[in-house]
């Protein structure tokens, strides 16, 4: 999807989505032509497909075939067993500033958690403890973009787009593999 498209809607997109279940409750992978777009997760369908539907209006959704059922079960997998390697393609969407936050996410391993302050510092933008934070918190690719493993400076958990309870569950699991 071009950055043109993504600040449309999707106008012009086609997305293609799936909605299963995992031990965290339901999930949605969805993927325009570029790769995975979306991996949102919560308590039902209905408001996983809302959720899309808000986040892409103008896209043409479409539901998944036989092929796109074995990419799911790669994120399901990656849920379930976070050391699984994941190398599907994504279509990562935001600023650069988020861009740069989100790919290095991506480099934090399994069970190992980094503070915001740290993100900030890993970056070489120590004074963006705050926007480092937003940038997490508008990431749309739950598990493949990891943005669980940042908590607070003091260790504690903080704010999880999908749920702290979902957020201590996936730390919990990554910690005892």
């Amino acid at each position: 999807m071009t950055p043109t498209a993504f600040r449309q809607g999707g106008a012009d997109t086609l997305i293609q989505f799936a909605i299963a279940e995992c031990s965290l409750g339901s999930v949605l992978v969805a993927r325009s032509p570029k790769g995975i777009c979306t991996i949102t997760l919560g308590d039902g369908p209905d408001s996983l497909l809302k959720n899309l539907q808000d986040q892409f209006p103008k896209a043409e959704l479409i539901g998944s075939d036989p092929g796109f059922e074995q990419v799911v079960a790669q994120v399901i997998g990656l849920i379930e067993q976070p050391d699984t390697p994941f190398d599907l393609p994504l279509d990562i969407r935001g600023t650069a500033f988020q861009q740069r936050i989100w790919n290095m996410l991506r480099t934090i391993p399994a069970g190992t958690t980094v503070s915001y302050t740290q993100l900030a510092e890993m970056i070489d933008s120590p004074k963006s403890v705050r926007a480092v934070a937003n940038a997490c918190g508008q990431n749309m690719i739950a598990v493949a973009i990891p943005c669980h493993r940042v908590v607070r400076l003091d260790g504690d958990i903080s704010g999880y787009r999908w749920g702290i309870d979902r957020k201590r569950a996936l730390l919990a699991r990554e910690a005892s593999d």
